[in-house]
């Protein structure tokens, strides 16, 4: 089959690791593959710099933005239908809000006959303004008309759609967002890299991997931070990513006199992830706004317990109590508390590792979620076939 898979912009990022690993999958089954994406400036890393996977051609369309522009989204929605126009493909496969509304809309004006979109987080949430809010989940709204299938990487945010009535239960489907699981299996601790970080080999270490930004949490985590030091004085808070609050939070990590608490590791190649996971004894997950945490199932795959906000689709991969520790959102004494039973307890932190791997080995591997994927576009194909 001809697919096109449209993303707003390929930076270091879990639905764009996703995109990435089902673009590759499609390609090794035999499929010819576009994919098509915005520019990726930033702080974040650009992934396709860092990761060298071939057999598809990539197009950038610079007027493709994450943030609301009428004239560059006008641009972006011209450019797309124009290509969808000249290059017939069978399916367009659309991911994130932006690029899943221009993408869906153009690729429906063009004439493609298979049309999916999967949600990865959405666009509208608690923490956004409310005319905002209206305004995505009416555009939602439009885009799923326009479409055959939308796929979720949880369950939870196909809840919020029908909630929103963005479009009815039926044209959702649950495919777990996959990733290189074996890395993380096989990863260990590393004494070397621990030494390049500064931590000490008999620290404890409480991890976070995200990008510096807005709604991901540090905040939380700096706020709960003072508990857990006062009882664990060696205790190192291991931040892997960077961003535009990297400044902002080493300030408050100062003013909090923490400075010998944490390490910044900055970008980190998504090669590399598994080594810096295997060196944590626990993963902080506290984003208020997330799909599937990539994060917290990549650590579980390596053993680590996590704590995470019992919302979005954390709960579906942190079990509370058996795979680490469940917070209510924003309650920073919970955080706290939480961290101090995964430091207190070592072999209780360690079980609950173990049972996570076991739980994550096989439901969020990679070839899976591409096998997924594929199936549902040929279901779609013979639908499409076969109707009067």
């Amino acid at each position: 089959m001809r697919i096109a898979h449209v993303i707003t912009r390929m930076i270091v990022g879990g639905a764009q690791e996703n995109t990435l690993l089902t673009v590759r999958g499609l390609v090794e089954h035999g499929h010819d593959v576009v994919l098509v994406t915005g520019s990726s400036p930033g702080p974040e890393g650009k992934l396709l710099e860092r990761l060298a996977v071939p057999g598809f051609e990539v197009l950038e369309i610079p007027a493709l933005q994450r943030e609301l522009n009428p004239v560059a989204d006008l641009c972006a929605y011209r450019e797309l239908r124009q290509f969808f126009q000249e290059n017939r493909f069978e399916v367009v496969h659309t991911h994130s809000s932006k690029a899943g509304i221009l993408g869906r809309l153009a690729a429906r004006r063009a004439g493609v006959p298979i049309i999916l979109h999967t949600v990865h987080g959405q666009p509208f949430h608690p923490y956004e303004a409310w005319w905002r809010n209206r305004l995505y989940i009416h555009a939602e709204c439009v885009a799923a008309r326009a479409c055959d299938r939308i796929l979720a990487v949880c369950q939870a945010m196909i809840d919020q759609c029908v909630a929103a009535r963005v479009a009815p239960r039926e044209m959702y489907r649950v495919v777990y967002s996959g990733m290189e699981i074996e890395p993380f299996l096989q990863a260990r601790r590393d004494p070397a890299l621990r030494r390049r970080l500064g931590i000490p080999e008999d620290a404890p270490v409480i991890g976070k991997i995200a990008r510096l930004f807005h709604l991901k949490g540090h905040d939380c985590l700096l706020a709960a931070a003072p508990a857990v030091v006062r009882e664990f004085p060696a205790v190192r808070f291991l931040l892997v990513g960077d961003g535009i609050l990297r400044q902002p939070l080493e300030r408050e990590i100062r003013r909090l006199g923490l400075e010998r608490n944490f390490v910044f590791a900055g970008l980190v190649p998504p090669a590399d992830i598994p080594q810096y996971t295997a060196q944590m004894d626990g993963l902080v997950h506290l984003s208020l706004r997330e799909g599937l945490p990539r994060t917290v199932v990549q650590a579980l795959a390596t053993g680590v317990p996590a704590v995470g906000f019992a919302l979005d689709g954390t709960p579906e991969v942190i079990v509370d109590g058996q795979t680490g520790y469940l917070c209510p959102p924003r309650d920073v004494a919970a955080v706290a508390a939480a961290l101090l039973k995964l430091l207190r307890s070592p072999q209780r932190a360690r079980d609950l590792g173990r049972r996570g791997q076991e739980f994550v080995r096989h439901r969020f591997d990679w070839r899976q979620m591409v096998a997924a994927i594929e199936g549902e576009y040929l279901a779609l194909a013979h639908a499409s076939r076969t109707a009067p």
